[in-house]
């Protein structure tokens, strides 16, 4: 089974290039998905999120923005963040592979926004990342909300988008028009087969 990493900065389009890939038959494991549930009301994640990061828990739901505030200026705070979450998604990431492998599927995807950062491009086959000018990734970024000092400083904790280019063995340019994006993702599964 060949495993795809695939990743990117916040707004650039890994949603959108997931649902492509799923189009062609390639199951994907959304790791920011898979972060929202372990973080839901009651979710998996809560109890150690509650210990330490006092005041973000209330009657089992986490407050994100709270959250938020003490992780992205912080490091330390960041750390511990994701020596809780990480080992949870690497496990429900395992789950999903198994599951993959088991239905003989001949490839699969792990959507993973900190696939270099993390490591995560160590278990996977090749790397993929799509890839905006940076004022379509904040526009994107805007329409959901984020006031610009949070988006600048998520920006800031991820691999630039130029480092993360470098790095790929795959780049799906989602800037232009989703027809460029398919025709890459396309021409992705087409050397898959090869």
């Amino acid at each position: 089974m060949i495993v795809l990493g695939l990743t990117g900065g916040i707004g650039m389009g890994k949603s959108t290039a997931a649902k492509m890939f799923a189009a062609h038959g390639i199951p994907s494991f959304n790791a920011d998905e898979t972060v929202h549930r372990l973080q839901a009301r009651n979710g998996r994640a809560i109890p150690a999120l509650a210990k330490a990061f006092p005041g973000t828990v209330h009657n089992g739901v986490l407050d994100r923005a709270k959250l938020r505030a003490q992780v992205l200026r912080d490091n330390t705070a960041m750390r511990r963040l994701e020596a809780i979450m990480h080992p949870l998604v690497r496990k429900e990431e395992e789950k999903f592979r198994s599951r993959a492998f088991r239905a003989h599927r001949r490839a699969v995807l792990l959507d993973i926004p900190l696939l270099f950062e993390a490591g995560g491009y160590r278990r996977v086959h090749r790397t993929i990342t799509v890839s905006c000018p940076r004022d379509v990734q904040i526009a994107r970024v805007r329409k959901r909300g984020l006031p610009m000092a949070q988006i600048e400083a998520i920006i800031a904790r991820q691999t630039p988008d130029a480092e993360k280019r470098r790095r790929a063995d795959h780049i799906i340019p989602t800037g232009l028009s989703k027809f460029e994006a398919f025709r890459a993702v396309r021409r992705i599964i087409q050397d898959l087969h090869q």
